[in-house]
């Protein structure tokens, strides 16, 4: 049997520890050797894995998309109608683990970090233009393309805003009213196409 090498299962835990760190600290001013204790490694083992500070914290969004995009694929891929697709979308943007505390906090860190960062900045838009895709391909199958476009807007809109709205204590609202307000905004929306 192929033995396979610590570095991806090193590199993993350095990324969930510094996802686990931003969200304690609610923001990026977080050092090497906090995450790498957190992590259990040396901060010597964690530079070794990602040369700075700046790139585990790159590697740490490109995994939160990447784990978005894949749960978001296979939704689409099991969902039958376009209806069913959109539906799919929000259910994927509301599910448990991106709405667990520490990837909230991370993805607002993130979002402060982008008004300094180009990268950070060119990473949100990915995900801001996956989301509008993947509402708007749907809606143009059932809609025309203007009332699609204003829609796919809104929707997405109101996913964000739900989203942020969560990282506020004193108000969360929860997975499944997240969920139900923006099935709410859909619905009307399209009942006034008569769909």
């Amino acid at each position: 049997m192929p033995k396979v090498g610590m570095e991806p299962v090193r590199r993993k835990a350095l990324v969930d520890a510094a996802l686990r760190v931003i969200g304690d600290h609610g923001s990026l001013a977080v050092t090497m050797s906090d995450i790498a204790r957190q992590a259990g490694v040396s901060p010597a083992l964690a530079h070794h894995y990602f040369g700075s500070k700046e790139q585990l914290l790159i590697e740490t969004i490109r995994s939160l998309l990447r784990q978005l995009r894949s749960d978001t694929v296979a939704a689409l891929k099991a969902a039958r109608t376009p209806r069913a697709r959109l539906s799919a979308v929000i259910r994927v943007s509301f599910h448990a683990d991106q709405f667990a505390p520490e990837t909230i906090a991370a993805w607002l860190a993130f979002y402060a970090e982008a008004q300094r960062s180009e990268e950070t900045r060119r990473f949100l838009v990915i995900y801001a233009r996956r989301l509008r895709s993947n509402l708007l391909a749907n809606l143009k199958v059932l809609l025309p393309d203007d009332a699609a476009e204003r829609i796919a807007e809104g929707a997405a809109a109101m996913i964000d805003g739900l989203y942020i709205r969560q990282s506020l204590k004193s108000a969360p609202i929860g997975i499944e009213a997240s969920i139900a307000l923006t099935e709410d905004y859909l619905t009307t929306q399209l009942r006034g196409f008569g769909r």
